[in-house]
């Protein structure tokens, strides 16, 4: 098996078990009584909180060896805590569980780019490759839960999030290549690297280009949690709702299966300032309920507001970082798009959603503007050039 396909693999293994934490993981708080207040409080704290948890989990996985390592170790401590859910011990035991949980398994796929990159740069394959396998499985994780869901028990939304981290952890030992942390093998002091972190916390272009893209990102969160009702409230059946989400996710794959020659002609700022832009476009169009024969278009666009916005986050960090902070460099790329600011986002979702309805997708619109002058000023960073 080659090796694009074994670190697909991997990828796949995450994502089969983010497709069903993402929408389902809420039904079974429900399931066990809780309101839904508490179910937003539980999920958004480990989201809330990545800005620190995701660089202090990057500088720990940095300790080790090899950068499998880490993922190794989270992916077992993982396994135990979502198995440790299932003991009925109520809101305040769920909450702190759930946080240590989500915030070691939402920090596997940043830490797998940075070998994934390294390697797709050296031995000349396409990052997308592997990439879009993971977008595939978690398709298949959306798909599977919701037919078993038809007849099935809502505790086997847990049962399938153990085994899916039981499977990464498999799957980081024996597909992943054992690539060392530092090149010449040895492993760093704390002080060190500590302060490769803290050279990316004060680069200004390290941080326009993460918060740039992260803005992008976070914008997704009107969609993610609101896109299906917002639908549903004009008239949209659930059964094309899916297909709906099918077509976005169709077009991200498709953008990272077959458009490398394309992506790499274009560059990483060009890739973020179009996905910017596409972003803009596709959320100002829905506030406005458009027809049905105009959503279809507008969720190809996801290929650019999410696929080429993310591949231009985790290619300009690579540029950005060194061997000694590239781990935490895509921690923090990832804590902004899918922590901080996708937290904050979900939030005011919510308020927008209840008053405004559809027209709450206008303030992720100005996220995107303010994302998309982020990326026209990287034009002037000359280390970028070239």
């Amino acid at each position: 098996m080659s090796l694009p396909v074994r670190m697909g693999l991997y990828y796949g293994a995450i994502f089969v078990g983010t497709g069903v934490s993402s929408p389902y993981l809420p039904v079974w708080f429900a399931h066990h009584g809780l309101s839904g207040a508490k179910i937003g409080l539980i999920l958004s704290l480990p989201l809330m909180a990545r800005a620190f948890t995701a660089p202090l989990l990057a500088i720990w996985a940095d300790s080790f060896v090899l950068r499998r390592t880490a993922l190794i170790v989270m992916g077992m401590l993982v396994t135990a805590l979502y198995a440790l859910m299932a003991l009925p011990f109520g809101f305040a035991w769920w909450a702190v569980v759930w946080f240590a949980a989500s915030s070691m398994y939402l920090t596997l796929s940043p830490l797998a780019d940075v070998i994934v990159l390294k390697r797709a740069a050296r031995d000349g394959f396409n990052f997308g490759w592997p990439r879009g396998i993971g977008s595939a499985c978690f398709i298949i994780g959306n798909v599977g839960m919701g037919a078993i869901l038809g007849w099935g028990s809502p505790e086997l939304v847990l049962v399938w999030m153990v085994a899916a981290a039981a499977l990464a952890t498999l799957g980081a030992r024996f597909l992943l290549p054992p690539d060392p942390v530092h090149e010449a093998g040895e492993t760093q002091r704390l002080k060190d690297r500590l302060g490769g972190l803290g050279e990316l916390l004060r680069d200004p272009v390290f941080m326009t280009a993460t918060l740039a893209a992260g803005l992008v990102q976070s914008a997704h969160a009107f969609y993610y949690a609101f896109s299906t009702l917002a639908w549903k409230h004009q008239g949209v059946p659930e059964s094309l709702t899916g297909i709906l989400w099918a077509t976005g996710v169709a077009a991200e794959i498709g953008f990272m299966w077959f458009l490398e020659p394309w992506r790499r002609r274009l560059g990483p700022r060009h890739l973020l300032t179009l996905g910017a832009g596409a972003a803009v476009v596709r959320w100002t169009a829905l506030a406005f309920a458009p027809p049905l024969w105009v959503v279809f278009p507008l969720q190809t666009l996801h290929a650019l507001s999410y696929a080429a916005t993310f591949f231009a986050s985790v290619q300009l960090v690579e540029r950005l970082s060194t061997s000694r902070n590239a781990s935490a460099g895509q921690a923090i790329n990832s804590a902004l798009s899918g922590g901080v600011l996708s937290g904050l986002a979900t939030m005011a979702s919510g308020w927008l959603f209840d008053r405004y309805g559809a027209h709450g997708y206008l303030l992720m619109s100005g996220m995107c503007v303010a994302g998309l002058i982020g990326a026209i000023r990287l034009y002037g960073m000359r280390r970028l050039d070239g």
